[in-house]
């Protein structure tokens, strides 16, 4: 788990990132940091607009340091192929949302169903794979879904499917869960 101060630093670094990203100048991680943000860790940074989402790009697995996957992913997100570029007279709009993620485990059952009853509404972060087909909600997402049903097929959509291929032997599942900062 990271401190509050860890989080405030990593919004802090994400903001930064964003604000040199559309201005077109080059981002390196900061001289000085703290040491925790060397783990690595996979991250989200989401941007909202007014309340609405403008961006969201992250990095779910644990490939490189904390410190760059935050750089990475905040730079990202100004790109999210969904909205348009972000522009630099939108930046004193934005809210920055960094979401710390736990290792994703692959959710084992013996039937699909059973996906319903392991699956924590509010608490997991889910990713499903299949074949070359992939999908991902952050732990937010329950805010607006919050049958595990519907979760599941809406997240079928995200990834390019119809809705209950969940329920398809071949489908992996994995859940992750995550530490939430967001500016105030």
């Amino acid at each position: 788990m990271l401190t509050d101060e860890d989080g405030k630093f990593l919004l802090k670094v994400a903001r930064n990132a964003i604000k040199k990203f559309v201005n077109g100048e080059r981002t390196d991680k900061p001289d000085e940091y703290p040491e925790a943000l060397n783990a690595e860790l996979g991250v989200f940074c989401t941007l909202n607009k007014k309340g609405k989402l403008r961006g969201c790009i992250g990095i779910p697995y644990p490939v490189m340091p904390l410190i760059k996957a935050v750089i990475s992913s905040a730079c990202s997100a100004c790109e999210d192929p969904r909205f348009k570029k972000l522009s630099k007279n939108e930046l004193g709009d934005i809210k920055i949302e960094v979401s710390v993620l736990t290792e994703p485990k692959l959710i084992e059952v013996e039937k699909p169903d059973d996906y319903l009853k392991k699956i924590e509404p509010k608490k997991h972060g889910l990713i499903l794979q299949y074949g070359p087909y992939s999908g991902l909600f952050l732990p937010q997402v329950w805010e607006e879904i919050h049958d595990t049903e519907e979760f599941l097929d809406n997240l079928c959509i995200k990834a390019g499917m119809t809705p209950g291929m969940w329920k398809e032997r071949d489908i992996k599942i994995y859940s992750f869960e995550a530490q939430i900062f967001e500016e105030e």
